[in-house]
C-alpha cells in the first residue's frame, strides 16, 4: 500500500488502483454519516476534489491522489457511510481508477514513511 499526505491510503490490483482514507483519517472524522462518491467514467488529476465525506464533526474533500479514469465505486458506502469507521482500510474503500502511470505512486509514502507522518 501507498500513502498520501491527505491520510488516503493506494493499493494497486491488477490493472487499477484501490483508494480509500486510513484509519487515522476515519478517527479524526468521527463517525461518518455520509459520503458523495465521483461518477464512474470521470476523468481526474491529481489534486481533484471528487470525493465528499460529512461526518459528525466536519465535512471532509478526498483529493485525487493521481492522474487516472474513475472506473468503479464503492456503491457500499452510500448505504451504510459508517463502514468508514468500521473498516477504514478494507470494505471501505472509495473509488477505484485507471491511473495514467502507474511510476506516479513511486513519489507516495510507504507504510512505515506514513507512521512517521502521522505520529
Amino acid at each position: 500500500m501507498k500513502f498520501t499526505e491527505e491520510h488516503e491510503w493506494l493499493r494497486v490490483e491488477d490493472d487499477v488502483v484501490v483508494v480509500g482514507i486510513t484509519e487515522h483519517a476515519a478517527e479524526q472524522l468521527g463517525d461518518v454519516v455520509f459520503v458523495d462518491l465521483p461518477e464512474e467514467g470521470t476523468t481526474v488529476s491529481k489534486d481533484d476534489e471528487i470525493v465528499v465525506i460529512e461526518s459528525v464533526k466536519a465535512a471532509s474533500d478526498i483529493l485525487a491522489p493521481v492522474d487516472g479514469e474513475i472506473v468503479e465505486v464503492n456503491e457500499a458506502l452510500t448505504d451504510n457511510p459508517a463502514l468508514v469507521n468500521e473498516d477504514a482500510q478494507g470494505e471501505a474503500w472509495f473509488f477505484k481508477m485507471k491511473v495514467d502511470d502507474l511510476s506516479a505512486l513511486d513519489d507516495l509514502m510507504d507504510e512505515a514513511a506514513y507512521k512517521d507522518f502521522i505520529a
